[in-house]
């Protein structure tokens, strides 16, 4: 009878389980939150490099590669935290919100204030209605991609229309994050290899910059159809050509990463408008095999920010 009471004894003082929260639950919060400590300090190391060309001492490519960097940090992370969140079945609505804020940091404010910083770093004189309309178009850069993560956590639960499947709606916030990044990454590398110093003033004059801002963020905020690689498959014909330029890009970003970047940005800018075109195409075909009528559904950009 005792062994009885004892047993009912340790029941009792046994915790609920609904009370405990599995370790694993705060990875991928972890993860974000890493990821949003990135694009901070890389908004940090760019009024930096600003404040050192104020004072005389003008910020070395070495100085803004390392801005870059941890942006490419903030972006490795936010690619993570999903697939880690749905590899330990700790997905929560916490984190989805808590992923959105940080993807607005990195990939809205951070790149903003980069080509900010960085265009005014090349001019220190630049007159106050000048350096008044780069800010402008920084801010508008990051209400964009602000605007464009709000409307992509409004859009989650409608249904796709099928000819959107392939595409995303609007440059998604990472891919537009790289765009308005590709002018400063071509400028520093062209500046490191002093190949073709006028390339680089041209690319940090800051028109060139203020246009930037202005045409990623349309393109963010736009409904502008862009490529969505993880739904594109390939034919096995062109399976050893594919394979033959994966493994060339990975050899230039190998020996010439940032180079490679900023090239591979400015030609993901170049295939909006053919992007476009496709998209044009498959939406025809569906509708002449659907009878030519607009589904009713409004159409749900694919899976990404």
């Amino acid at each position: 009878m005792s062994k009885f009471r004892l047993r009912g004894r340790r029941r009792k003082n046994r915790p609920a389980l609904r009370d405990r929260i599995p370790l694993r639950a705060i990875a991928p919060n972890l993860i974000t939150s890493i990821a949003a400590c990135a694009g901070i300090t890389s908004i940090v190391i760019s009024a930096t490099n600003y404040a050192k060309t104020l004072a005389g001492t003008p910020a070395t490519p070495r100085d803004w590669f390392m801005g870059l960097f941890a942006l490419l940090v903030a972006c490795i992370c936010d690619a993570m935290d999903g697939r880690v969140a749905r590899l330990l079945n700790a997905s929560s609505k916490l984190g989805a919100e808590l992923d959105s804020l940080a993807d607005f940091v990195n990939f809205g404010v951070a790149p903003a204030m980069y080509m900010y910083f960085w265009c005014l770093s090349g001019q220190p004189d630049m007159p106050p209605h000048v350096k008044n309309l780069l800010l402008g178009s920084a801010l508008f850069y990051a209400l964009c991609d602000a605007f464009r993560l709000a409307r992509f956590n409004t859009m989650l639960e409608q249904p796709t229309i099928p000819y959107w499947k392939n595409f995303f709606l609007g440059v998604p916030a990472p891919g537009g994050c790289w765009m308005v990044l590709t002018p400063a990454i071509l400028a520093l590398s062209f500046t490191v290899k002093e190949t073709a110093p006028l390339v680089s003033n041209a690319f940090q004059n800051p028109w060139f910059g203020m246009s930037m801002l202005l045409f990623i963020g349309v393109l963010m905020a736009s409904r502008l159809p862009t490529i969505s690689l993880k739904s594109v498959h390939i034919s096995r014909a062109y399976l050893l050509p594919t394979m033959a330029g994966c493994l060339l890009l990975i050899a230039f970003l190998a020996t010439n990463f940032w180079l490679t970047l900023g090239v591979v940005g400015a030609g993901y800018i170049m295939t909006v408008p053919f992007v476009g075109l496709i998209f044009l195409q498959v939406r025809a075909k569906y509708l002449r095999d659907h009878g030519e009528q607009e589904p009713e559904t409004a159409p749900s950009p694919a899976p990404a920010a």
